[in-house]
């Protein structure tokens, strides 16, 4: 997903209304935003299709759609081809929309209603019918329209947001704009850039409309967005005379019978990602192929957790989960993590089991672990549903970490992190290659790496999802996403760090 954006907070529909109020109280008039908003539209979608064969709008009766009828004005006033497609009557319409739709009609733009339109054969497709502030499925006649903008084939310029899309969550509750381009207004919503945003709005353009910067003093947004160039001075350069003790010792825990493939991959990231020294505590079946793949890992057979107690008093910190299974073997390594206090970064069966509240009582309390759940993981330590955890992806992460006062990575596109006393990171990198078994497991290993190194959990946490990503997209330019491996990441971490 490309993103030219220079702020990196990101807005609620809420705080972008606040803006957008803000902005007119500063002196610029209501229909001002609208004209520079058509404005910068209609640059953007000549800078993309310079010759477009057609421009079809589609308005709702909103701003959105005043936005989109000043974009028709501009194409009609240069001459390029251009229609309007009205989802609502002239006669409904009011205010600045008004305004701007009497702007289209005086430069000549041919209007006709949706009921008796069709379907738009040729040129670029412009979606201005609904804006930031949906919350529930389109409308029928809505959700008609959308279909046919998808099913056309034609590039679309989405004004401000994807129709069907929620600005606050990145959630779809029914019909949606899959826009090629979309072009956000004053602020980046941060549904955008999560759930289903990096699908349906294609690549994101930010125009904050020359709005004075006092504007932005009136929102607070707790969502950020964030890049590999701002976190890498977290890692600090290492000293000429520095020694593998330095740089921590991380123990990945995992790699139940036929699942040693997920520990290994967890320890060979840890590696890469710099830890001093990496281990592996796993069923003793797997020792041999650890070695013979990765020698500079130390592995060690562990039956039970009483074998396991006595080394845990070597890592610095432990990496518990993958390859863990839901066996009694299972559950007495992460009983026994647990126990040794150390620092915690639990993926996959280490969240199903600690969700069930067995093994670890759901009264322990801890400031040093860190959860790396997908959405499925994430709906079992909530109790609630996997969709219902996508319906409001910043609601749940901030829901984990409060219940268990942990850092949290909410995995998927857009991952999310969340931190207590932080804003909610948004991961913006990554591509739909990172959707192939180990990847959490890589990155886990990764995570252990960072904070063996003297990194907050959530600094690491930052840092590491973000390096994950960016991981994913080298090897992508060289593989491409469909022969993505988890594997292929782990040589790209030398380069980037």
């Amino acid at each position: 997903m490309k993103i030219t954006a220079s702020s990196p907070l990101l807005y609620t529909a809420a705080e972008t209304y606040a803006l957008d109020a803000a902005a007119i109280a500063s002196g610029i008039p209501s229909i001002q935003l609208m004209k520079r908003a058509g404005r910068a539209a209609y640059d953007l979608l000549l800078a993309r299709f310079p010759v477009p064969a057609q421009v079809t709008v589609y308005c709702g009766a909103g701003k959105n759609g005043g936005d989109g009828y000043i974009l028709a004005a501009l194409a009609a006033q240069r001459l390029v081809p251009v229609q309007v497609i009205q989802l609502t009557p002239a006669d409904k319409l009011t205010g600045e929309t008004r305004q701007a739709y009497e702007f289209a009609l005086q430069e000549g733009v041919p209007m006709q209603d949706f009921a008796s339109a069709s379907q738009p054969d040729d040129g670029v497709i412009v979606d201005a019918l609904l804006g930031i502030g949906l919350r529930d499925a389109p409308r029928a006649e809505f959700a008609a329209a959308i279909e046919q903008i998808n099913a056309a084939g034609l590039p679309v310029l989405a004004l401000d947001i994807p129709s069907g899309l929620n600005a606050d969550t990145g959630a779809v509750a029914g019909a949606v704009v899959s826009a090629t381009l979309t072009i956000s207004f004053i602020a980046a919503k941060r549904g955008l850039l999560t759930g289903r945003g990096p699908a349906v709005c294609g690549e994101l353009v930010l125009a904050n409309l020359d709005v004075p910067e006092t504007t932005y003093t009136a929102a607070s947004p707790n969502a950020v967005r964030v890049q590999l160039g701002e976190l890498q001075c977290l890692l600090a350069p290492r000293a000429a005379d520095a020694h593998k003790g330095d740089f921590g010792h991380v123990m990945v825990i995992g790699g139940d019978t036929g699942y040693g493939g997920a520990a290994l991959m967890a320890a060979e990231a840890a590696a890469r990602a710099g830890a001093g020294l990496v281990s592996i505590a796993t069923r003793p079946e797997h020792i041999a192929a650890i070695l013979a793949r990765r020698p500079e890992i130390m592995a060690c057979g562990v039956v039970s957790g009483q074998e396991l107690e006595p080394l845990l008093a070597r890592p610095t910190l432990l990496v518990v989960g993958p390859g863990l299974g839901r066996s009694p073997w299972s559950e007495q390594m992460l009983q026994q993590a647990v126990k040794s206090g150390l620092p915690l970064v639990l993926d996959a069966d280490a969240l199903n089991i600690l969700a069930e509240g067995r093994v670890v009582p759901a009264s322990v309390k801890r400031d040093n672990w860190l959860f790396t759940p997908h959405p499925a993981e994430a709906a079992r330590l909530l109790g609630i549903t996997a969709a219902e955890v996508q319906a409001d992806r910043f609601a749940a992460v901030q829901a984990i970490q409060t219940r268990y006062n942990a850092t949290v990575i909410l995995k998927g596109a857009g991952s999310l992190v969340a931190a207590k006393g932080d804003n909610i990171a948004v991961v913006t990198d990554g591509n739909p290659g990172m959707a192939t078994g180990g990847m959490g497991d890589v990155l886990s290993g990764i995570l252990g790496a960072l904070t063996a190194q003297g990194l907050s959990l959530p600094d690491a946490a930052r840092l590491g999802a973000v390096l994950h990503a960016c991981a994913a997209d080298l090897a992508a330019e060289d593989v491409g996403q469909r022969s993505l491996l988890a594997t292929d990441l782990i040589p790209y971490l030398g380069e980037l760090l």
